[in-house]
């Protein structure tokens, strides 16, 4: 533990929802110092704007990129995830209305288009395109741009299903989300 106190160098950003299911070191077997963490509802990474008030995800992502110099980021959606499914299925969120409005202006218009039924497959499909979605506001960010720019900088896209443990990472190559 001395060696943590005297600073940070993670491997990674990991960004992920704030479900208690989804527990990073557990998917990735990283130990204390290894990954640098950002949890929101959703996964969800606000657009960059030079205008707008700082929120504490950009912060997150500023300081990760510019400062500790991560050479990877990780978005992990993962399955039966509450605030996907719910756009999916058109839930009515007026008792929670910063939960509405934050769910309205961070994930994709189009999710519900992908899963009309409902259903657990339909989610999960949803959330890899969500997962997508999210690694594009990402490049967004100058910081981001520049250090992809420079090939410092390598940005993956992960699906963690909660009910088995499997780990899906999106191979663009192939536009589909296939077994790590």
């Amino acid at each position: 533990m001395t060696r943590l106190a005297r600073g940070q160098s993670p491997h990674a950003l990991f960004i992920t929802c704030s479900d208690s299911r989804v527990i990073p070191s557990l998917i990735t077997g990283a130990r204390p110092g290894e990954l640098f963490e950002l949890r929101t509802a959703g996964n969800a990474v606000p657009r960059y704007h030079v205008e707008r008030e700082p929120s504490g995800e950009a912060a997150t992502l500023e300081y990760a990129v510019s400062v500790l110099q991560v050479p990877d980021i990780v978005v992990c959606g993962h399955s039966h995830c509450g605030a996907v499914g719910a756009r999916v299925r058109g839930e009515d969120l007026s008792a929670v209305p910063a939960v509405a409005g934050w769910l309205g202006s961070q994930l994709p218009d189009d999710l519900s288009e992908l899963g009309e039924d409902g259903s657990g497959a339909a989610v999960a499909a949803a959330v890899q395109r969500h997962v997508q979605e999210q690694l594009e506001r990402l490049r967004g960010y100058p910081c981001v741009a520049q250090r992809l720019e420079t090939g410092q900088l390598r940005l993956h896209g992960w699906f963690y299903a909660v009910d088995t443990g499997l780990v899906l990472a999106h191979q663009p190559s192939v536009d589909a989300f296939l077994p790590l």
